[in-house]
């Protein structure tokens, strides 16, 4: 199932710190007394946040009233171990008048949900699905080229990744590298999965 936590940075954190073990292990496991069980918990985690406490951060209308200290206080409330666990970070701005009333020529549905279906068929015959990669065959299955390899050292380098951001983001361009039919994965779909970890920076991008 899906497990919707809206404004996430206002739940206590040690909840929020519960969440790491079956974001890993899509498990829990409870102790008590002389007895350990074990249940799984293959859930899917969304998590809704504002920019800062004030929600304006960022927003081309409203001015933000929060300082740098109080936005970093707001967003270190989601601590870096749980961050690491989250595959995909999306900012959403507000969306302008024009654009909310025009007609966009973008993917539909159907062509959409082909590709999906595509991407599937090829994690399928690997054995498991890219977000249930494990470690052991992670490299032989998110083979990058050579500007892949390129991209991947320098997003890590320059904004100081985990080993595990590092393996998230593999998975994520495998995923981006699959709708594109790409047996390797290229320059374009790191960046792109790189894109995807606005909370690795420094406030937003």
């Amino acid at each position: 199932g899906v497990l919707f936590l809206d404004e996430l940075p206002e739940f206590p954190r040690n909840v929020l710190e519960q969440l790491r073990q079956p974001l890993e292990d899509r498990g829990v496991t409870l102790a008590r007394a002389n007895m350990t069980l074990e249940f799984p918990s293959a859930f899917m985690l969304v998590g809704a946040l504002n920019p800062c406490q004030c929600g304006y951060y960022g927003d081309s209308t409203r001015e933000c009233r929060c300082t740098g200290a109080m936005i970093q206080r707001y967003l270190g409330k989601i601590s870096g171990p749980l961050l690491d666990r989250i595959d995909l970070h999306i900012e959403v701005p507000a969306v302008p008048y024009k654009e909310l009333r025009g007609q966009e020529n973008g993917l539909g549905s159907n062509e959409m949900r082909d590709r999906v279906r595509a991407a599937r068929e090829i994690q399928a015959r690997r054995g498991c699905y890219n977000a249930h990669l494990p470690s052991r065959t992670l490299r032989s299955v998110c083979r990058l080229d050579e500007g892949g390899e390129r991209t991947l050292e320098l997003a890590v380098r320059r904004m100081g990744l985990s080993a595990r951001a590092h393996d998230r983001i593999l998975k994520v361009a495998r995923t981006i590298a699959d709708l594109a039919g790409s047996e390797t994965i290229p320059a374009k779909s790191v960046a792109e999965a790189v894109q995807y970890r606005s909370l690795d920076r420094s406030y937003w991008n």
